[in-house]
């Protein structure tokens, strides 16, 4: 009797912690459907890398950049060789006075004349410009030259034509110089001669 008085004893002491386990359980499902299970990541966030002119400058590339459309970030050298010769805020003073169907011809030409300036710091873009008029002025003298020959070609060509159908007309349609003799044109000769012998005729009498 003492060790069943001891087992319900035991019973009785482990009985208040086994209520309490079975509350926390019953309370754990909850708790499971609040917070989502670590093997499911969250979403990433979409980064959005700086244009160059924003990354060489080390600024803040805002949403609205002015530069962003013109220097994207996969051609830094093209905002560094215009940065070098105009200088960043020239740029965006220029851009934001432009309209935007004219900006991406005004970045273009300033990356053009910001190379040519590095090429040649004396001329820059001047000596460019000069040593292609000068290209076209040549052209255009040896294009006139070559259109006088053909014209002259063509002139004589037509003369030479002109002469040849005239030379072709007077041998198919002028007459022939002498006319054909008909047979009886030699008559007269031999009446003549009947006439001289009845002259003759008292000379063998």
């Amino acid at each position: 009797m003492e060790y069943s008085g001891d087992i319900t004893s035991f019973s009785n002491s482990q009985s208040p912690k086994s209520c309490n386990n079975t509350s926390s359980f019953q309370h754990s499902p909850t708790s499971v459907l609040n917070h989502p299970p670590p093997s499911s990541s969250p979403p990433h966030p979409v980064v959005l890398s700086p244009c160059a002119a924003c990354k060489i400058l080390r600024r803040r590339c805002v949403e609205k950049c002015v530069l962003a459309p013109y220097f994207p970030p996969t051609e830094p050298l093209k905002f560094t060789i215009a940065h070098r010769v105009f200088g960043a805020s020239n740029i965006i003073k220029l851009l934001q006075e432009l309209p935007d169907s004219q900006r991406a011809d005004a970045v273009s030409s300033m990356v053009y004349e910001a190379n040519a300036r590095l090429r040649d710091p004396v001329y820059g873009c001047a000596g460019a410009i000069c040593h292609l008029q000068n290209q076209v002025n040549e052209l255009q003298a040896e294009l006139a030259k070559a259109q006088a020959e053909v014209l002259n070609m063509q002139c004589q060509q037509s003369a030479l034509l002109s002469i040849i159908c005239m030379e072709m007309d007077q041998q198919v349609v002028s007459p022939p110089t002498l006319q054909q003799q008909t047979p009886y044109e030699n008559l007269n000769f031999y009446s003549d001669d009947v006439n001289l012998s009845g002259v003759f005729e008292p000379l063998w009498t």
